[in-house]
Order: structure tokens, then sequence, then C-alpha cells
């Protein structure tokens, strides 16, 4: 299927998706899930090293 006829597709009740229409959706949707979650996870990982970071700081300046 080629990313023209899957860009021109609308899912309405008027017309089905074909079990290939359907599948490639799915991929593409799947793919968009998997980069989503990739960069939520960076950004975790981020925020903690930051905090974990700001928490040093903190007890150097305490102590």
């Amino acid at each position: 299927m080629s990313e023209t006829q899957l860009r021109s597709y609308r899912l309405t009740s008027l017309e089905e998706p074909t079990d290939e229409m359907l599948h490639a959706i799915m991929e593409k949707v799947a793919a968009a899930a998997r980069k989503s979650t990739a960069r939520a996870e960076e950004a975790k990982r981020r925020m903690l090293a930051e905090t974990a970071r700001r928490i040093k700081q903190n007890r150097a300046v305490a102590l």
C-alpha cells in the first residue's frame, strides 16, 4: 500500500478498510507509539538525572 493511499483513507461508516489498509494503519500507530514511549523514557531519564544532581548539590551546600 502506498503512503498516498494510506494518507488519503478516512475511517468512516461508509467505507470499511481492507485488511491491508487496516494492517498498514496499525503498523503506523504502533511505530508512533514506540517513538513516543522512547521520547518519554528519555525525558524521564533526564529529569531523574537532573533531580539527583540537584539533591547532591543541595546536600553538599548544607554540609
